[in-house]
């Protein structure tokens, strides 16, 4: 099939793809390079889950209806707002970091649903800490990058959605 980028299903089609490259890049960090996840880490990949999966319905159903592009940016903004937070936990001052909790697996196994979703949401120790960097840009700080794009991808959907 070749990408014609005056219709709205080549956009969708490459925000799938960027979707499912991130996911494969997260699952190679965890399970190749052995970076666990924190939780705020596990929210943004959530997100780009919800989002890839918006724009792959979209491509199922009719990639031109508009309100598939608007939920994928709404998810990505979501997901934007998990990497900011992760951000700012990474630079805080060593004395303002919330303490670690602990890992996610664990919290599944012995706390209730409320617990485990405000450590998901706020964040922990373990997301202030910068396991891995490239070109002086944390995980999340790229996860931002990422998130933008998708955003940028579907705000194309749109556009080409209403021509």
């Amino acid at each position: 099939m070749k990408l014609n980028f005056n219709h709205a299903r080549s956009w969708a089609l490459l925000n799938v793809c960027l979707g499912a490259a991130l996911l494969c890049g997260a699952l190679f960090f965890e399970f190749i390079l052995g970076l666990a996840p924190c939780p705020l880490c596990m929210m943004q990949r959530v997100w780009f889950i919800l989002a890839t999966a918006v724009v792959y319905v979209s491509l199922l159903h009719n990639p031109r209806f508009g309100i598939y592009p608007v939920i994928t940016i709404l998810c990505a903004i979501v997901g934007g707002g998990f990497s900011i937070r992760q951000l700012w936990l990474q630079n805080l001052p060593v004395s303002e970091v919330p303490a670690c909790g602990p890992d996610l697996a664990y919290m599944l196994d012995a706390f209730p649903m409320s617990d485990i979703l405000i450590a998901m949401t706020s964040g922990t120790g373990d997301c202030a800490s910068v396991a891995w960097s490239f070109i002086g840009i944390s995980l999340p700080g790229w996860a931002l990058v990422s998130f933008i794009a998708v955003s940028a991808l579907a705000f194309m959907q749109l556009i080409r959605a209403v021509r």
